[in-house]
C-alpha cells in the first residue's frame, strides 16, 4: 500500500476515537504557531540550548517556550538531556518522532510557496470590497 492509500480518507471505515483524539491535539499543539517554530529551528539547527532558540524563534518568551519544549517532550516530540554540570546545562532535539511531524507539515510550506500569489489575491480583492 502505497502512502496515499494508507492515509487516505474513507467515510465508510470508522476511526478510531483514540486516534482521532490525537489528531485534534496533535492539530490544536501545531497551529498555536510556537511548536512549528521550535520545531523548525531544531530540524534547522540540530540540538541546542534553551538560551539559543529562544534567540531563534523570535518573539517567544521565556515562560512561552518552557511550556512548548515541555508540551513537546510530553508527546515524544523533542528529547531533553541535562548534563550534570554547574551550571546545569540542558539541550533539546527533535526526536525521530518530532523529525516525522515535521516532514508531515513540509507540505504546508510548499502549499503555501505554490499558492501565495493566488491567496494575496484573493485577500486584495476580499479588504478592497470594504
Amino acid at each position: 500500500m502505497s502512502a496515499p492509500e494508507k492515509y487516505a480518507y474513507d467515510p465508510n471505515v470508522p476511526v478510531d476515537p483514540r486516534v482521532e483524539t490525537l489528531v485534534n491535539e496533535l492539530i490544536g499543539r501545531v497551529a498555536d504557531k510556537w511548536t512549528l517554530l521550535v520545531l523548525e529551528e531544531l530540524e534547522d539547527h540540530g540540538t541546542c540550548r534553551f538560551t539559543r532558540l529562544s534567540k531563534l524563534v523570535p518573539g517567544i518568551s521565556q515562560k512561552m517556550l518552557t511550556q512548548t519544549l515541555r508540551a513537546m517532550e510530553r508527546d515524544g516530540l523533542v528529547l531533553r538531556t541535562v548534563h550534570p554540570v554547574v551550571p546545569p546545562k540542558v539541550e533539546y532535539c527533535l526526536t525521530a518522532l518530532g523529525q516525522s511531524l515535521g516532514e508531515a507539515f513540509c507540505g504546508v510550506w510548499q502549499w503555501a510557496e505554490a499558492n501565495l500569489a493566488d491567496v494575496e489575491s484573493a485577500r486584495t480583492a476580499f479588504d478592497g470590497r470594504g
